[in-house]
């Protein structure tokens, strides 16, 4: 049987504000909620895109190494944006954050709004290599 890890609340992340977990281990995968520009009290930092998403990131490797993985394994990634104009700034943000040859898939979306009035959405599935 599977063994499966719920983490609600990891070390440098706000406390979710529903309930949820910031990341789901189940096997070799883990799923990590969305995640915005947020600071570890709660509190919404609005900013550029660019800023937004390097903080949304942080927040995702932050819950992914609460669960024992690494920015490395990610696999894929979903990204929500309010403006696809901002499409080019977090593409600058995820080649300063992921190394060429190993970058993670990933799907873009535009939502008519985010919690919080946020730009930026990130969502994360990271798989560890099984030996």
């Amino acid at each position: 049987m599977m063994q499966r890890q719920f983490i609600v609340s990891a070390p440098g992340l706000a406390q979710p504000p529903s309930p949820i977990s910031q990341a789901v281990v189940a096997g070799n995968q883990c799923w990590v909620s969305g995640q915005l520009s947020v600071a570890e009290d709660g509190t919404f930092i609005p900013g550029s895109a660019t800023e937004e998403s390097a903080r949304a990131f942080g927040n995702v490797f932050a819950a992914l190494t609460a669960a024992g993985f690494s920015a490395g394994d990610i696999v894929f990634i979903d990204i929500a944006f309010i403006d696809l104009a901002d499409v080019r700034q977090v593409n600058d943000v995820m080649a300063a954050l992921f190394t060429a040859g190993r970058l993670p898939a990933r799907t873009i979306h535009q939502a008519a709004a985010l919690p919080y009035g946020g730009r930026v959405k990130v969502q994360a599935v990271a798989v560890r290599d099984v030996e």
